[in-house]
């Protein structure tokens, strides 16, 4: 049985398409159907979108990101203002929590779109 290679797929543009929540083949229809809720399939190309397995990824990774770029601004504004507590509940506390909420989808659909340019976990047309 021969198997066929797999058509090269441009990374770097499909991970941009799916931060912008895109499909990452056609660019053309929205790859999540709710806030983290990824397609089945496109609705515009049809191209299979079920396979992606994100789990856990895109909230360690955003984590990761918000704490290195939050924490160490907080941290800076502690040591050198020293501002009431309700400066960190009112606008600390939000800023993360608006933070996590922006960037969670983005990093989700990047990952999504880096598995189908990879042609990772049957997105390459072969089951696994």
């Amino acid at each position: 049985m021969e198997q066929s290679v797999p058509v090269e797929r441009p990374v770097r543009q499909s991970m941009w398409r799916g931060f912008m929540g895109h499909c990452p083949n056609c660019d053309q229809a929205s790859l999540f159907r709710k806030f983290l809720k990824v397609q089945d399939n496109c609705p515009n190309c049809g191209e299979d979108l079920h396979h992606h397995r994100a789990d856990d990824a895109p909230a360690y990774f955003t984590i990761l990101i918000v704490g290195h770029i939050l924490v160490p601004i907080a941290l800076l504004v502690q040591t050198k203002w020293s501002p009431d507590v309700s400066w960190l509940l009112g606008i600390g506390i939000p800023t993360i929590i608006i933070s996590c909420l922006l960037l969670l989808p983005r990093i989700k659909g990047a990952l999504v779109a880096f598995q189908w340019a990879r042609h990772m976990h049957g997105f390459g047309g072969h089951p696994e």
